[in-house]
């Protein structure tokens, strides 16, 4: 998970695994794979980089047989 402010800034963890798409317009906007959005006081690029250190974090999501 990763945590996200929200415009009124309250903070929270969201599922990035969930994350479609993320828009700028203007605000920061989390389009999920349900469609349900979530607009955040977060830049696209710090979303970006919480979710890249998150999978890294978490290490390879694939298993091998």
């Amino acid at each position: 998970m990763i945590n996200v402010t929200r415009l009124d800034g309250t903070e929270y963890y969201i599922n990035p695994h969930q994350i479609e798409c993320i828009e700028i317009r203007p605000d920061t906007t989390l389009v999920m794979m349900s469609g349900k959005t979530h607009i955040v006081r977060n830049e696209a690029d710090d979303v970006l980089e919480k979710i890249e250190t998150y999978r890294k974090r978490i290490g390879p999501s694939i298993v091998q047989e």
